[in-house]
């Protein structure tokens, strides 16, 4: 079997397409919701995954009554007609805005040639940016993380070893946070790699938005985030790792009817004067060992609550 016949080199080549795409089926229940499209929609997979665009709209084109999916809105032809149709129209992102987009979308055939379904792909004509202030909109996409949509580890290292360097001379408070998310390769097993990559691009934004811009949110590895702190002693630092637990330990997924979570763990630290990267991230990791939460806890975070 060549390269190109992998199922998953397949999903990862649409999952790289910059404009959304959206795989419905005959019932217009949506089965496949591209990076893209969450990032122009804002509404992330697993809002998105088996709900019907009839009912929940997240596309809106220009067609009178199309917040209903008409007759006429664009997948509605494209099955009914077995060809490829299109408009413009505004989309209404998950934030309240509207973004004026192209839709264009077309039959999907069985083997039969009966239609069992329908892509749709929408792109913005003008820039979403001016509506989101987050640190991860204002970096290039090769610096950012493809799961989680914040900075990669390359930039996030990058970072925090220039803050380091600037330290003493500037006369600096430094810390970070090193929040692990435990049982991810379990969750991941037993519910799928899309569940896991839902999940932590749910953790990553509310770490985001809980932070103050000058913060930089990073994908440190597969189941940890790095967040760089600046002018923020040890006292401080415990504070926000205080409420940032808080705050993970009530958020998950719905995932098919059910909501799922994992326990989040959080190290803080405070830069010390000569400190190097893996200095700092040795103590972390050193405080991570003490701030582990109970393993008991993991088997419940995959029964929903």
């Amino acid at each position: 079997m060549g390269p190109f016949d992998d199922p998953e080199v397949c999903r990862s080549i649409l999952e790289s397409l910059p404009t959304g795409l959206c795989v419905v089926d005959a019932q217009k229940r949506i089965r496949f919701w591209s990076r893209g499209a969450e990032r122009i929609t804002g509404h992330l997979r697993h809002e998105a995954i088996g709900h019907c665009c009839v009912a929940e709209p997240l596309l809106h084109c220009d067609q009178p009554g199309c917040e209903f999916c008409s007759e006429e809105c664009s997948l509605a032809q494209a099955m009914k007609t077995s060809r490829g149709a299109e408009a413009t129209g505004v989309l209404h992102h998950r934030n309240g805005y509207e973004i004026p987009v192209r839709i264009r979308a077309g039959p999907i055939h069985n083997e039969r040639g009966s239609v069992i379904g329908a892509v749709e792909t929408f792109e913005e004509l003008q820039p979403a940016a001016s509506h989101e202030g987050s640190r991860a909109n204002a970096l290039p996409l090769d610096c950012l993380d493809h799961q989680t949509g914040v900075a990669s580890r390359a930039v996030v290292q990058s970072h925090l070893r220039a803050t380091l360097a600037s330290l003493a001379e500037n006369n600096l408070s430094v810390g970070i946070l090193l929040p692990q998310v435990q049982g991810l390769p379990h969750f991941r097993a037993a519910l799928g790699p899309e569940a896991a990559s839902s999940l932590m691009r749910v953790l990553a934004r509310t770490l985001e938005k809980a932070l103050w811009t000058s913060a930089l949110v990073g994908q440190w590895s597969d189941e940890q985030f790095l967040v760089v702190v600046n002018e923020c002693d040890q006292q401080q630092i415990n504070a926000l790792r205080e409420r940032l637990r808080h705050l993970l330990a009530g958020e998950g997924i719905e995932w098919w009817g059910e909501r799922r979570f994992l326990p989040v763990s959080i190290a803080g630290v405070t830069a010390h004067s000569g400190d190097t990267v893996a200095s700092l991230l040795q103590r972390a990791h050193a405080a991570l060992e003490t701030a582990l939460a109970p393993s008991q806890r993991e088997a419940g975070s995959l029964s929903g609550s």
